[in-house]
Parts: structure tokens; C-alpha cells; sequence
């Protein structure tokens, strides 16, 4: 597993680097360091509460693009005691950026479709970085209609820096694949929550992202662009992503405060790479929680909040 560790997490490291050697030693001798053990561990957690209670947003967009971050697969793994992934959009090919399957999570049975990044060069290439193609979105709409179908309540997982920009993509109605998305999950008969748990750049997201419930974990972030194109764009310089993440307010609070996310999942002291267990403890009972909530509600109330919620969204006027 690649273990960078990001500028602002180094005196973190630094102190963990020694309360090990600390603990190694006292496993390895006679001499009780119990107390300078204890000491160490509180001046560590005050040390990552201090870091991560003023990070900035370029920060946060750094955190959710960890690559030690759990990915989707991660998560699926985790908290499910059963995953039948389904493959293929029936018209071209199966696009591995995309997960899709049938999962169970305690007593609940329902669909789960994930974006998924790769841990090394192979698994990049393989899941194209994340970057669903069209194909990808029609294997997910395609598992949603069954989702309908059964009746099973959806749960998508946001992790991508965008939706595959190459000429084939486009050739294939990459644009289409998206729209079509937006509209069909837009009148699903389904409860439908879907969570950003990393990247979620632009039409890539969106592409799985129209549903009732819209949780964000803390160390995320959400935009129509990323930092870098945003910079390309109005900087003429990709290098000021960090400006220009500030000026597009893309953190997870800042979904929050526009009406755009309806809850942040706290992450563990530290980010999710640093607990991802418990991270995926906390998000499983989240997603239980929100699916028992939805059931409560007849489908066509379901689907008037839904249009409502997304209607909300943006400025727009009308010319006579």
C-alpha cells in the first residue's frame, strides 16, 4: 500500500514514529514506560485534533484523495455479510470503474454502486483511475432498474475526479449516458441514498449522484470542477488549485451550508485512512439508519421531496 503522508500530517507521523519506538522498547526490556507512553499518546491526539480542526479546504481535497483512503470496494467489504457484484451494461462492454451488486447489510437487502479506484499503476489502469466511461453508467442505471424492479432501496458511493474524457468515451454518448442517469434516478421508484466518500468532481458524480439522501464524509469534497481545472481556467495556471479551492467553497461544510448535502459524516481523529474499520462502522450505520427513515415514506411523497430537493438547487430565472 503506498504510504504517503501528506505535508501537514508529518508532525503527526513524526510522533507516531516515536511513541513506536517507545512501545518497542518497553516490550523488549524491563524498564516500565507506561507513563511516558501515556503522556506521548495524549500529546499525539491533541497534536492530530490541532492540525485537523484548522485544515483548509485544498487540505481536504488532499485527505479525500489519500491514497490510503478507503475506496468503495473497501466499504462493500466491510460492511456487508454478503456482495453479488453484476457485471456489463448489456450494450457494449463492463466498465471496472464501476462496482454494481446485490448486498446485505445486517438484515437489510439492498443495491450498492460504487466508483472504484485502483492501489497501484495495474488496478489505475484497470479501473481507469476511477473515471466511469459510458458504459459504466449504463451498467449502473441498468442495476438500478432492477433495484426497482425488487423493490431494494439504492446506495451509491462517490469517489471520482470526473468521467472519462477520451474521444471514444465521447463517441459512445458519454454526455447521453449521464443525462440519461439524471432523469431515470429522478423518478426511481426506490429510496435512494447516495454518499460522497472521496473525489466528487462534476458530471462523473452526478452520473450516480440524484437521490433522496445526499451524505458527504467530512474529509470530502463536491464541485461542478476540480481545484486544478477550475485554476486552468481562470488562472491560466493549475498550480493555484489551493486559490482556487478556497473561492469555490468545495468542502463537505460547504455542500452543507449550501442546501446541497443533508448530513457530514464525522470521520475518525485523523481521516478515514486512519481508521478505516471504524470509518465503515460509522458509515453502515448511517446508511441503516437513513434506508429505515425512507421506507417510512409512500413512493410518491419519496419522489415529490426528490424533485423538490434537486429543484432547490442553483439560481435560475424565467424570460417571458
Amino acid at each position: 500500500m503506498n504510504n504517503k503522508v501528506l505535508d501537514f500530517e508529518k508532525p503527526i507521523v513524526k510522533l507516531e514514529k516515536k511513541l513506536n519506538e517507545m512501545r518497542d522498547l518497553a516490550a523488549t526490556s524491563d524498564v516500565d514506560m507506561s507513563s511516558e507512553i501515556n503522556k506521548l499518546e495524549k500529546k499525539l491526539e491533541k497534536q492530530i485534533e490541532k492540525i485537523h480542526s484548522k485544515l483548509t479546504r485544498w487540505q481536504r481535497v488532499q485527505l479525500a484523495r489519500h491514497p490510503q483512503r478507503p475506496y468503495a470496494m473497501d466499504y462493500i467489504n466491510s460492511m456487508t455479510s454478503k456482495f453479488t457484484e453484476l457485471h456489463g451494461d448489456r450494450k457494449f462492454s463492463d466498465d471496472k470503474s464501476i462496482i454494481a451488486g446485490l448486498a446485505t447489510i445486517e438484515d437489510e437487502r439492498l443495491v450498492i454502486i460504487g466508483q472504484q479506484k485502483g492501489r497501484n499503476t495495474k488496478q489505475n489502469i484497470e479501473r481507469n483511475f476511477g473515471m466511469p466511461h459510458p458504459e459504466g453508467y449504463r451498467k449502473a442505471l441498468r442495476i438500478m432498474k432492477l433495484a426497482e424492479k425488487f423493490k431494494k432501496p439504492v446506495v451509491t458511493l462517490i469517489d471520482t475526479p470526473g468521467a472519462y474524457p477520451g474521444i471514444g468515451a465521447e463517441e459512445r454518448g458519454q454526455a447521453e449516458a449521464i443525462a440519461r442517469n439524471l432523469f431515470e434516478m429522478s423518478r426511481l421508484e426506490i429510496p435512494i441514498i447516495v454518499i460522497v466518500i472521496g473525489e466528487g468532481a462534476s458530471g462523473g458524480a452526478l452520473g450516480i449522484g440524484v437521490g433522496d439522501r445526499i451524505l458527504l464524509l467530512e474529509n470530502t469534497w463536491y464541485s461542478v470542477i476540480s481545484p486544478e481545472g477550475c485554476a486552468s481556467i481562470l488562472y491560466r495556471d493549475a498550480k493555484e488549485a489551493p486559490k482556487a479551492a478556497e473561492s469555490m467553497k468545495v468542502s463537505a461544510r460547504d455542500v452543507e451550508k449550501l442546501g446541497i448535502a443533508d448530513e457530514i459524516v464525522p470521520e475518525p481523529l485523523g481521516g478515514a485512512h486512519r481508521a478505516p474499520e471504524q470509518m465503515a462502522r460509522l458509515l453502515k450505520e448511517r446508511i441503516l439508519k437513513n434506508v429505515k427513515e425512507l421506507r417510512q415514506y409512500p413512493i410518491s411523497e419519496l419522489l415529490s421531496q426528490r424533485t423538490e430537493k434537486f429543484s432547490k438547487m442553483g439560481v435560475w430565472e424565467e424570460n417571458e
